[in-house]
């Protein structure tokens, strides 16, 4: 089974185009129970290739990952079994705490929701207020997987 799972790995420029294509990562956080804690958040890439996103300080999210920084994000596609394609990371959160490096997280996250669309002056208001809101996160990547599962089709005995 390792070879299939070789085979359907995404090399390092199909990781980072995938990542960068997608705009939805789910993330999990570990509850002061010990149970698992999911939410789906917007992202963008910082420019070492991580995955980076702003929320509310006052969130779930946000208590748990200050009380412990492991977390494991998701980032997948497709619908059929032979398009999936998918991204999981295992590793720690930094927080980003200060204001001016979370509004520009926050512009850029904003930016790209909006799909190019200008932002504006009532943007820059929004963006503005909502930073002394936020509390960013960089997700500091310990373990990797991916899987494309449209290669299936190229191997042996496969669709």
């Amino acid at each position: 089974m390792a070879a299939g799972r070789d085979a359907v790995r995404l090399d390092e420029q199909e990781l980072a185009q995938f990542l960068a294509d997608q705009m939805k990562v789910q993330v999990a956080t570990i509850g002061a129970d010990g149970a698992p804690h999911l939410t789906t958040l917007f992202y963008v890439l910082d420019d070492a290739g991580r995955i980076t996103f702003w929320t509310y300080g006052a969130s779930q999210k946000i208590a748990n990952l200050r009380r412990d920084p492991r977390v494991s994000v998701l980032v997948e596609d497709g619908t059929d079994y032979f398009e999936l394609r998918g991204v999981s990371i295992t590793g720690t959160a930094r927080l980003v705490e200060e204001y001016d490096a979370i509004r520009a997280i926050g512009a850029r996250v904003m930016a790209r929701m909006a799909r190019g669309a200008e932002l504006g002056e009532l943007g820059d208001q929004v963006l503005d207020k909502q930073a002394t809101k936020r509390v960013g996160v960089v997700i500091e990547p310990e373990h990797v997987a991916s899987w494309d599962h449209r290669k299936m089709s190229a191997l042996p005995g496969q669709k």
